[in-house]
């Protein structure tokens, strides 16, 4: 893959053999992001799971102290009384079974969370193969498939996160934008390994995080220590 001179550039900045404490790594992602617009950082941390058996799965959501510095888009499938819930919450868009056509047939993906009650999943299960390969499909472990609507949204619009293992068996998340301080950065990335080291598969022998790295959108990346995340 071909970079560019800002890239090469910023690339210098960083020494491949090292792996920094968070404080330091976030603080040289943000001095390696030249891009024009706010980046998102992101943490990939390459786990010693193995995701093909079941009891090896990591999957689970939490709420970054810092939210995640971009605006959610909320779709709820609920009916009764949980309708009005949602859109009190503050959910983008509230239905049911009519909303099966327009992103079955039409397309329409402008949500970035799905949240559903038990209820109705048997109507959102119609959209699994639509929903599931991107992501958004509803989850009891993620908190996506509730009866408690409004805490659900409340938690997505304050800056909550799910994590899950790729095919890979590497886990992908924003935990900020670049504009953010660096303090905002380090609890975020502290709260997102809080929550993955007490996620370990009781099932997994030998070593649970490999590697973490942080990198912003464009910029390279940069290893942090595992040193404490045993």
């Amino acid at each position: 893959m071909k970079h560019g001179k800002k890239y090469i550039e910023a690339a210098k900045l960083i020494d491949r053999a090292v792996q920094y404490e968070p404080t330091d790594a976030v603080a040289l992602v943000k001095k390696a992001a030249t891009a024009k617009f706010d980046e998102t950082v992101e943490v990939h941390i390459r786990t010693g799971c193995d995701g093909r058996h079941a009891e090896q799965q990591v999957r689970g959501a939490v709420v970054l102290p810092n939210g995640t510095g971009k605006t959610v888009r909320v779709l709820v499938f609920a009916k009764g009384d949980k309708v009005a819930e949602a859109e009190a919450a503050g959910a983008d868009y509230v239905g049911g079974d009519e909303l099966i056509p327009k992103i079955q047939n039409d397309g329409w993906l402008d949500f970035d969370v799905v949240v559903a009650t038990p209820d109705m999943m048997g109507v959102v299960g119609r959209l699994g193969k639509v929903l599931g390969p991107k992501g958004l499909m509803p989850n009891p472990k993620a908190g996506t498939v509730t009866m408690d609507v409004a805490k659900a949204i409340k938690d997505i619009k304050a800056g909550k996160i799910e994590y899950r293992l790729d095919k890979a068996n590497i886990i992908h998340c924003p935990v900020g934008k670049i504009s953010f301080s660096d303090q905002q950065l380090v609890e975020n990335f502290d709260a997102l390994m809080g929550a993955i080291l007490k996620a370990r598969p009781s099932a997994l022998k030998g070593q649970y995080i490999r590697s973490v790295t942080l990198a912003s959108t464009m910029g390279p990346g940069v290893k942090v220590s595992t040193a404490k995340l045993a």
